[in-house]
């Protein structure tokens, strides 16, 4: 494809995407397909000969988008969100067209320039202590990780090689292996499933911090599990808070845990994946309080400050400890300048409440969690068999799609708000269509529960 054509082929994918956004609520929101159902609508090799620009395009309708699940449809109620926009799409356009790989301040001095300069901005918009932003002359700063998963991933190897260094250079005789063998980390049990992870990947143990009745860690509950640890000759190093849990949207209380944190010197990083961008607003910023207590802070841009996927801005209190974990200089990286260092949609909370409100007003169903941003948790009071038939019959009928949690032994549902574009009527239909499948549903349970 030369230019001339990529000039014309350009144009015509920017008026397909545009096309297939205005009209994404038109598309059934959860895809009709089984897996594998791709194979067999390809050839099993890569061509011999180029086919047509015209032909591989046909294959997005006819191959592509019926296995889509279409995350930026007013109907997809489910994960959490994933932010587009048409500048984000540009924007991405002009990435892949300058093509640079930022690895260092020399490999493309904008990249690292302008993502230093961003994140002091975003930083200073959820109100963000300064000790978190680069500044001109600064400890801390900002970087862009692909996930929060990374983010965390990241802080706990930081953390683990701190910590190493630290207990070596007070008992010398301890090996590395000896210390790693004791090291701790800690998360709260509605954690998301990468703080585990990263404590496999760092090949440390990590331990779960009870939650107490709204599905919070409190500072009590930590020092309990740290009073145990350490009389058991064990070394706790890092604790991943989390502001905005996966299933229900709860926050851990920073103000009790970061003292604790602190005094103990464990590392304390915060997870605020979901919850991140809604600090930009006063009304909800009092959720961040006590991060200054933290080393490290994470929330996902993606999610809802209408920036594609993948942009999770992680900051630190001083870069030197992520550098220093992972500073390895091979001569191709070294140049002169060695100190290289390194506006969200919120009808989503007011569209949460109308939902909230919804479910409310039916006395078949109760709310499991406190609504705080863009996530309900609600279900049918009774069973969980009868909340998963439930679910079943709503991703069944593929009008909405929407994804399930546990919290404690309840089978919950959790309706978040996702879409750019998601209205009010949407909300409306969404309830209307859930209530009359539980309407369904519940005729049917009682039958068949009074025949056996």
């Amino acid at each position: 494809m030369d230019a001339a054509e990529f000039r014309k082929r350009g144009k015509e994918m920017v008026d397909y995407v545009a096309d297939y956004l205005e009209k994404i609520e038109k598309r059934q929101v959860f895809p009709d397909v089984e897996p594998g159902y791709l194979r067999p609508l390809i050839a099993q090799c890569a061509p011999q000969d180029p086919e047509s620009f015209e032909d591989v395009f046909k294959d997005i309708e006819k191959i592509i988008m019926p296995g889509v699940t279409h995350w930026h449809s007013p109907y997809f109620f489910a994960y959490f969100p994933a932010a587009s926009s048409f500048p984000a799409l540009l924007a991405d356009m002009l990435c892949g067209g300058i093509g640079c790989v930022g690895f260092s301040w020399a490999a493309s001095p904008a990249c690292t320039e302008l993502e230093t300069v961003m994140l002091d901005w975003l930083g200073k918009m959820v109100n963000l202590p300064e000790e978190f932003l680069a500044g001109k002359d600064g400890k801390g700063g900002g970087v862009i990780q692909g996930s929060a998963s990374e983010a965390t991933l990241i802080a706990l190897l930081a953390a683990r090689t701190k910590t190493i260094r630290q207990v070596q250079s007070e008992k010398p005789e301890l090996t590395e292996a000896e210390i790693m063998g004791r090291l701790v980390a800690y998360a709260s049990d509605q954690a998301h499933s990468s703080v585990e992870r990263a404590a496999l990947i760092g090949a440390v143990k990590i331990k779960n911090v009870p939650s107490d009745d709204t599905f919070s860690v409190c500072g009590s509950a930590l020092k309990k599990v740290l009073d145990e640890d350490k009389a058991a000759g064990l070394i706790p190093f890092f604790f991943c808070a989390t502001l905005g849990t996966t299933p229900c949207c709860s926050f851990d209380k920073l103000l009790e845990l970061g003292p604790i944190c602190n005094k103990e010197n464990i590392w304390m990083h915060i997870d605020a994946a979901y919850a991140g961008s809604a600090f930009i607003c006063p009304e909800f910023r009092h959720l961040l309080n006590g991060v200054e207590f933290a080393d490290s802070f994470n929330f996902n841009p993606h999610k809802w400050l209408l920036v594609n996927f993948d942009c999770s801005a992680m900051w630190v209190k001083k870069r030197s400890d992520l550098i220093g974990a992972f500073k390895l200089e091979p001569l191709y990286l070294q140049h002169h300048h060695q100190e290289s260092g390194l506006v969200t949609d919120y009808r989503h909370i007011r569209l949460s409440h109308q939902f909230e409100h919804l479910v409310l007003q039916d006395e078949r169903f109760e709310i499991c969690a406190k609504v705080v941003l863009g996530l309900v948790c609600f279900r049918l009071k009774g069973s969980n068999e009868l909340n998963e038939a439930l679910l079943k019959s709503i991703n069944g009928a593929k009008k909405i799609h929407l994804v399930p949690c546990h919290l404690r032994e309840k089978f919950v549902l959790r309706f978040a708000i996702c879409s750019r574009t998601v209205e009010s009527t949407h909300i409306e239909f969404a309830w209307q269509h859930i209530s009359q499948l539980a309407t369904d549903l519940l005729k049917t349970w009682v039958q068949n529960h009074h025949q056996q």
